[in-house]
């Protein structure tokens, strides 16, 4: 289905929010829209909106299989201003945001759904899951100028860390809350804004009365910005990204000042959720 507005698709579309989990991907260009819905209908969400504007087109059998929505994603705010908006139509129902070039991996991804890895979460008492957004880059840049090759895809295999989060008004540590950093926003920090550099991302959520995401990709809810249980590990999953790489070599500061993105500690990203476990991306927690 295609809908004018968002607020059209939420006026007339509540049968498509009334169960989850429902994916949406904002779309910023026309990188790789056909293969970034395709990954997430395979995960087994139950509905994928792909908030875009008009002038992009998809393969027919992309555009029978999800919601289009018209949207303009380069507005100040216009992400979390989309993902409240949808929070306010629903409630209980798993929700998941990404961009396009963007791919989820979860643990186990291979065979299980991302309904039975929410259902898991859930049990644990969790209503929200940390996401590391993993930076992803072609090889050889001469070869692929705009830094996206599926075939030919990259990531850092060490180099990434985490600080506390510090709460502003007792300027204490925040309770299972960390900040983490690595990939490329960590190598080319001086080309990207001190407020983009982190990579953590609340991703995966159950929506609520009244919840709210910010800006900065977290909530104002602080439990649902924790990484963990009290008790226990839970689940983590990892967005694997070219968005970052697309960004760098198109923004004419730092276009031309990188030839390459590869460096002692890349190594050929698998498109396997046992790659990632094993270099500690995401966490099984206690699921098997």
């Amino acid at each position: 289905m295609k809908y004018a507005s968002l607020d059209e698709f939420l006026r007339t579309a509540q049968n498509v929010l009334a169960k989850g989990p429902v994916a949406m991907i904002f779309v910023e260009d026309d990188v790789e829209l056909d293969t970034t819905a395709r990954h997430h209908l395979e995960c087994g969400f139950t509905s994928v909106l792909m908030l875009m504007p008009d002038a992009f087109e998809l393969p027919d059998d992309i555009a029978e299989k999800i919601q289009r929505i018209t949207y303009d994603c380069s507005r100040q705010n216009a992400i979390p201003s989309a993902v409240n908006a949808v929070i306010d139509a629903t409630e209980g129902v798993w929700l998941y945001y990404c961009y396009n070039a963007e791919f989820l991996f979860y643990p186990f991804i291979e065979s299980r759904s991302i309904g039975e890895m929410l259902a898991f979460h859930g049990e644990q008492r969790r209503d929200a899951m940390l996401t590391y957004v993993i930076d992803l880059y072609a090889d050889d840049l001469q070869q692929t100028p705009s830094a996206v090759s599926l075939d030919h895809a990259f990531l850092d295999k060490s180099g990434y860390y985490a600080q506390a989060r510090t709460d502003a008004a007792t300027g204490h540590p925040k309770e299972r809350q960390l900040d983490f950093f690595g990939g490329l926003r960590w190598r080319y920090e001086e080309h990207v804004p001190k407020t983009s550099r982190k990579i953590d991302r609340i991703s995966l959520f159950r929506a609520a009365k009244g919840l709210k995401l910010l800006p900065d990709h977290t909530f104002e809810d602080q439990e649902y910005n924790t990484y963990a249980c009290p008790w226990h590990h839970n689940l983590t999953a990892a967005i694997c990204s070219f968005r970052t790489a697309k960004a760098l070599k198109r923004n004419p500061g730092s276009k031309f000042s990188i030839n390459s993105f590869r460096w002692h500690n890349s190594t050929p990203f698998e498109w396997h959720s046992r790659q990632l476990m094993d270099l500690g991306l995401m966490e099984p927690g206690q699921w098997f």
